[in-house]
């Protein structure tokens, strides 16, 4: 090689355009240990044709690369770093379990849930229908109520006053009214009361009474006597009794309406099952002067409501 001239190196110069330092290179993968060494050779000061240096930030990350590689092929690197890998594995499945028991948990708490409803619901259904059943078998046991007799002890017309002052013909009467009654139930007793008896000539009440509530066994009956009273009522006329009917009372008939209503109602299951029977009753008889203190047979004669 020969030495150039100034007058050649200031020919070149200017038509030569000025070179630029090598800019670093950084990696994002790591490179193996021949490739690091391959770059720490290629960015040495020695390596260079221009013997520009390299920055301190690119030996920094060459030698972190570096000391990141061979930790990776040191045999006891690996297995720290294959034990902190399976350690998150176990964590991991650790959780899953965690989270599907918590998941079982809730959803066998749902199950009990559903199970205790429909558990409810069908012993609701089953004692709705079993109480249809007792109602509609306690029904067909209707009592049987026999209006027997009615007896007239006494029977007295005379004149008199009302409450007023108003002079009428004022009546008095005394009778018992004869009843059976029978409940044929199997399995639950009836309590029985009875709005008053009463007897009418018409529309006007001459007597009235009132029946004894009473508690009937199952299968089993009794008879009952009632007693219908009318005391000094007045009659305004309405009952027309000749003079000479007054004096002669075997002479006289009156026509009657016995009217009541019994009521009956048994307790099956307490008083969440229960039957209500309603006997509306009218007997109609006549009341006769020459048959006092003798029945008057009714069995026949009475509607039975």
């Amino acid at each position: 090689m020969h030495a150039k001239s100034d007058s050649e190196v200031t020919s070149l110069d200017p038509s030569s355009p000025p070179r630029s330092p090598r800019r670093p290179l950084y990696y994002v993968q790591s490179p193996s240990q021949h490739d690091a060494e391959k770059m720490s050779y290629g960015s040495s000061p020695l390596g260079s044709p221009n013997h520009y240096h390299c920055s301190p930030i690119h030996h920094s990350r060459e030698s972190s690369t570096s000391r990141f590689s061979a930790s990776i092929k040191n045999p006891k690197h690996a297995t720290a770093w294959k034990k902190i890998h399976r350690d998150l594995e176990l964590r991991a499945a650790t959780d899953a379990e965690d989270d599907d028991e918590d998941d079982g948990f809730y959803s066998a708490g749902d199950r009990r849930v559903r199970l205790y409803l429909c558990l409810a619901l069908a012993f609701v259904l089953l004692f709705t229908v079993f109480s249809l059943i007792l109602w509609g078998a306690g029904r067909s046991y209707k009592p049987k109520i026999i209006v027997k007799d009615a007896v007239f002890q006494s029977f007295n017309i005379q004149a008199g006053m009302d409450q007023t002052g108003v002079p009428t013909d004022m009546l008095s009467l005394n009778s018992t009214i004869k009843i059976s009654y029978r409940n044929p139930a199997t399995f639950f007793g009836v309590h029985v009361s009875s709005t008053p008896v009463e007897l009418y000539y018409y529309q006007l009440k001459v007597a009235s009474g009132q029946m004894k509530e009473f508690y009937q066994s199952r299968k089993s009956q009794r008879t009952i006597v009632m007693v219908v009273l009318g005391h000094q009522v007045p009659l305004y006329g309405g009952v027309s009794v000749t003079g000479s009917a007054k004096d002669h009372l075997e002479k006289v008939a009156v026509p009657l309406n016995l009217t009541f209503v019994i009521r009956s109602r048994g307790y099956i299951l307490g008083k969440l099952v229960k039957v209500k029977f309603l006997k509306s009753i009218r007997c109609p008889v006549i009341l006769r002067g020459d048959r006092l203190s003798k029945p008057h047979k009714l069995v026949d004669s009475c509607i039975y409501k």
